[in-house]
């Protein structure tokens, strides 16, 4: 143990938080002037989500976020990552502002703080503002624009009381599983609209960078979501396989942001759905914008095998329809969600992006992790992944990856997008029909390991 470490194997100052998204936990979405948002309208659609769920009500934390300051106290959290409503704030986009909602989050990180509680902004959790998806949405430059612009906004209403701020989280799910797939609102199944969002969201990121540093002690960040992909066998179609995964889920992403460049293979994997019309001159170099830190959200590995595509015309494919299917590894465990257990995931993702990006890649802190499963209380799959997980944590710093905190997801269950909220990852169980919070085993086996790091 070095004198830069506490017990335990963390780095002095080690962050320890938990996190959550506005349209997952706040509710009242008809309240204070907000707007509809791309997931309020998704939502009403026939079989978009589970059990025709919808995020109205939620975990109602518009006005129970006090109770969940409380729990964060009681679980030993030192930060909270939080989204701010797009719509709460600009309920058609842009234009007018509505003052109720900056005044809930200005009322939110003042409680954080008197209750010695670092704020973690994350300014776009896929929440848009309807107006814009109408105008075109993330296929469109235009958003970007509209983004910098609510940026600026939100950090002049909050910049005092606020210190780091997290542009945009996941945007692979915005993008690809939003207008690729069509899983997530908005619900579009396009190849080249969702490669131009892809794009434009990390325009928007770039564009935001410099609005979001005019107090001078600002801390300014990204989230993005890994899955390293491994191929399922050595046959060369496998690995083939693996890699055009890993473009489609990483490499799109952090190329352009630290290593300020577009992947060599971009063009051979997607070229027959776009001729990337939407890049412009000097795009890589506002994408590249230095940063203080990068969050990190990671839950499992992609295990990749060559498969047939499902539309045969080329011309006619999706940006997700890559010839890859995801199989399950031979003997592995999987959380309630079907999702594999692969603790080394993370620690391969860590170590991967330390070697490949060297000194570009600022320090790390895992914005998210967290294991899917059903309302029990005595919840140990979920002590077991975080137990192990954390373990890798620690394995990659001893290894000199620069990791300085970990954000478990989530506070409490909530709505959690197409699946509902039959799937749930709450430290703390919510009884949706009373609102009634209760910590989970895990919410105390957390707290403890809190405690024991320092």
């Amino acid at each position: 143990m070095t004198e830069q470490q506490q017990a335990g194997g963390y780095p002095r100052g080690f962050v320890w938080g938990t996190a959550t998204s506005a349209y997952q936990i706040e509710g009242a979405t008809g309240e204070d002037g907000r707007g509809p948002s791309i997931w309020d309208v998704f939502c009403r659609v026939p079989g978009a989500v589970a059990g025709g769920d919808t995020g109205e009500v939620a975990c109602d934390h518009y006005h129970r976020w006090r109770e969940d300051a409380d729990l964060m106290t009681d679980l030993g959290a030192g930060a909270y990552r939080f989204s701010v409503a797009w719509p709460r704030v600009l309920p058609e986009g842009s234009g007018r502002v509505e003052q109720r909602g900056l005044d809930f989050y200005r009322r939110l990180a003042d409680g954080l703080r008197e209750r010695g509680i670092e704020p973690y902004v994350t300014l776009y959790h896929w929440d848009l503002p309807q107006a814009l998806e109408e105008r075109g949405g993330w296929r469109d430059r235009d958003t970007a624009e509209r983004f910098a612009d609510y940026a600026e906004i939100v950090h002049d209403a909050l910049g005092d009381r606020v210190r780091n701020w997290i542009t945009l989280n996941e945007p692979y799910c915005s993008s690809i599983v939003g207008y690729g797939e069509g899983r997530h609102a908005p619900g579009a199944k396009e190849g080249h609209g969702a490669l131009a969002a892809a794009h434009h969201l990390l325009v928007a990121h770039g564009l935001a960078v410099p609005r979001l540093r005019t107090r001078g002690d600002e801390r300014v960040g990204i989230t993005i979501n890994m899955s390293p992909t491994v191929p399922a066998t050595s046959s060369p179609e496998d690995r083939a396989a693996a890699r055009r995964m890993d473009l489609l889920v990483n490499r799109q992403f952090t190329e352009p942001l630290f290593g300020a460049a577009y992947p060599e293979d971009m063009a051979e994997t997607f070229g027959h759905l776009t001729g990337f019309s939407f890049r412009r001159e000097d795009d890589l170099k506002v994408i590249s914008a230095a940063l203080d830190f990068l969050g990190l959200n990671y839950y499992y590995r992609i295990h990749a095998a060559a498969a047939p595509y499902a539309e045969p015309d080329p011309a006619r494919r999706s940006a997700f329809d890559l010839g890859v299917r995801s199989v399950p590894p031979e003997g592995g465990t999987v959380n309630g969600l079907g999702w594999p257990v692969e603790p080394d995931g993370l620690y391969q993702t860590l170590t991967g992006l330390a070697e490949r990006y060297g000194e570009a890649l600022p320090p790390v802190y895992i914005t998210e992790n967290g294991y899917g499963g059903g309302d029990e209380l005595d919840d140990q799959g979920r002590v077991a992944y975080l137990r192990d997980h954390l373990a890798a944590t620690r394995r990659a710093i001893a290894g000199g990856v620069d990791v300085r905190g970990y954000f478990c997801w989530s506070l409490v269950d909530n709505f959690e997008w197409a699946r509902g909220y039959a799937a749930r990852f709450g430290l703390t169980h919510v009884d949706y029909a009373t609102q009634k919070r209760t910590p989970k085993t895990s919410f105390h086996w957390l707290r403890d390991h809190i405690a024991s790091a320092g």
